[in-house]
């Protein structure tokens, strides 16, 4: 499936740099739309503690929670990691539904995995009366989580790359919850008239999207990517 899964024509996310004001932030992005920051933090030293040899050798034989890659009602399973690597970590098959498809995002024991996540350098922007908490996630190409909403967070990439689709809270898009984003934008996505098609983009390693609370989102890996979620709850 690699070099399958085509990148948006053009994105359509406002971006920014390290140049923000914490108080333009507020004013312009917090509360009101996404926007997508590069060059805000310097994760080199988090993204070489991610590569596939690093991780099997510090996480391999501990157990972690798949989720099924739907809307709604996420079944759980516990795989040892490294067999999730090995055997699980493929691409999507077109053919399968998301509430049959699983994948690693989101459920991370903090115990074991913390030692990880200490090296992480989250971005420099907060909403106040918030707190952070990360979700840590690998998935292999063309896997993805459709369309969902909850509270206001920010996203990176540290491998790969992460195609994003996203509606604000008063434009619900059409979708079935239990199917996945590649068939999502292979059915129904180009039946989209232009002003029915959402706010998309790619993000790259380094680059990170702030999202709004209540924000519709779905995403989709174009490659095997590693990533990581910071909540503000």
């Amino acid at each position: 499936l690699a070099g399958s899964v085509p990148e948006e024509e053009r994105c359509t996310v406002e971006r920014a740099d390290a140049s923000l004001p914490h108080s333009v932030f507020l004013q312009r992005f917090a509360f009101s739309r996404p926007v997508i920051l590069g060059g805000v933090t310097d994760n080199s030293a988090f993204r070489a503690r991610c590569s596939r040899d690093k991780l099997l050798a510090a996480f391999g034989p501990l157990p972690v929670r798949l989720s099924t890659a739907n809307t709604y009602s996420y079944r759980k399973v516990d795989v040892p990691f490294q067999e999730y690597v090995e055997r699980l970590l493929q691409p999507q098959d077109p053919a399968r539904l998301g509430s049959d498809t699983l994948y690693f995002f989101g459920d991370n024991n903090f115990t074991e995995w913390g030692p990880l996540f200490q090296h992480y350098v989250p971005p420099p922007f907060r909403i106040p009366g918030t707190s952070p908490a990360y979700s840590f996630g690998i998935a292999g190409s063309g896997s993805g989580v459709p369309f969902h909403w909850h509270g206001p967070g920010f996203s990176e990439v540290i491998f790969g790359r992460k195609r994003w689709f996203l509606y604000p809270p008063d434009k619900t898009p059409h979708f079935h919850p239990n199917e996945t984003t590649l068939a999502w934008l292979q059915h129904t996505y180009p039946t989209l008239p232009p002003g029915q098609r959402p706010l998309e983009c790619t993000l790259r390693p380094g680059e990170v999207l702030y999202f709004p609370d209540r924000w519709w989102h779905a995403t989709l890996n174009l490659d095997t990517s590693v990533f990581i979620s910071t909540f503000l709850g």
